[in-house]
């Protein structure tokens, strides 16, 4: 499963009629689970905010943005 932070790369989005396209990069903000699950992605160079929902989309993680306090 993927955590806060992670970097991921979207693969596919099948059942979105506007999916934000392939290849896109992004760094997941939230992720909720149970039968509503989202992963709520900041999507980087786009103001558009469009979850992901596991099992459905696909992607993958690429990375970890790490904080320092």
């Amino acid at each position: 499963m993927v955590a806060i932070g992670d970097r991921i790369r979207l693969i596919e989005m099948p059942n979105d009629p506007d999916p934000i396209p392939a290849g896109a990069a992004g760094t997941v903000l939230s992720v909720t689970t149970g039968p509503y699950a989202q992963i709520e992605v900041a999507w980087d160079g786009s103001t558009r905010s469009l979850a992901l929902i596991p099992g459905v989309d696909r992607f993958e993680v690429i990375g970890h943005i790490v904080h320092n306090p």
